[in-house]
């Protein structure tokens, strides 16, 4: 097998949460480049459009769905309905996920003393909650695979002490450790879990920071790198994790975050501006 032929994924059967944009609709867009037919979720349908064509014009099935992750049952009902509309399901990226949100929709970052229990059981529901309901749905039909790839897009959030998004932070933490979890429990039916960890990626999930020049300094000054990552440089990482190529990986984070959770990596000898939060 050419090396490159490890990383298609000709006629599989892929579900990818949280696609209607950002990471989610880049890693669809990828693994429709790699040959999966998708079903691609996000909370309303008309947010799929642009995904929905982009894999199209890719020569790939399509298929949209709606449902809000925060509703009991909307998780397994979308893997449901991902099996019914294509088959079965081989490779699984969780993506979708959350910050807790202001009323206009703004994401709001504040120390866990001034937030609300709302705030918490929120992301909590979200983040955590569903993303246990889905795989829980999805085990049957992975292990009726013999390519079963389950993604958990966890955060670098999640492996470094995250003040202001302490939540956030918990729920990434806890992914994890359920895709160890998982990636034992399942092993020996030859389902692979793992996880991604991206770092600051510039999407409209972020762009509240990525877009107020001292709250982005400060945040790219503790990236090695200097720099925000773009969601398609997501893309090959999920392939791989997806693919052949990673065949023998399993329970394993793989983290995308231009150095910023090396430890010690602030102590690297790059300037850092004060922080916009000092005076919280």
């Amino acid at each position: 097998m050419n090396a490159l032929d490890l990383f298609r994924l000709n006629g599989a059967r892929a579900l990818v949460t949280g696609a209607s944009r950002g990471i989610g609709k880049a890693v669809a867009k990828g693994l429709a480049d790699a040959g999966c037919d998708l079903a691609v979720a996000a909370r309303t349908l008309p947010a799929l459009d642009g995904t929905v064509r982009a894999l199209e014009d890719r020569g790939r099935k399509a298929i949209a769905l709606d449902g809000d992750l925060a509703v009991p049952g909307a998780a397994a009902d979308l893997v449901d309905r991902a099996v019914a509309a294509l088959g079965g399901l081989d490779v699984i990226v969780h993506n979708a996920g959350t910050l807790p949100t202001a009323q206009d929709g703004t994401p709001l970052m504040a120390p866990l003393q001034h937030t609300v229990q709302q705030d918490w059981d929120t992301v909590i529901a979200i983040n955590l909650n569903a993303t246990a309901a889905l795989c829980r749905a999805a085990h049957p039909h992975l292990a009726d695979s013999d390519r079963a790839s389950l993604i958990l897009m966890s955060s670098a959030a999640g492996l470094v002490g995250t003040p202001m998004m302490e939540a956030y932070a918990a729920t990434k933490a806890g992914q994890l450790s359920l895709t160890r979890s998982l990636a034992v429990g399942w092993a020996r039916q030859g389902i692979r879990v793992n996880a991604l960890c991206p770092g600051w990626t510039r999407t409209d999930l972020t762009a509240f920071a990525s877009e107020t020049g001292p709250l982005s300094d400060w945040l790219t000054s503790h990236v090695p790198l200097g720099r925000w990552a773009t969601a398609d440089e997501m893309v090959g990482a999920t392939l791989f994790l997806a693919s052949p190529a990673s065949s023998f990986v399993t329970g394993h984070a793989l983290v995308v975050d231009g150095g910023l959770a090396v430890p010690d990596s602030g102590l690297a000898g790059h300037p850092k501006p004060p922080s916009p939060f000092a005076a919280t």
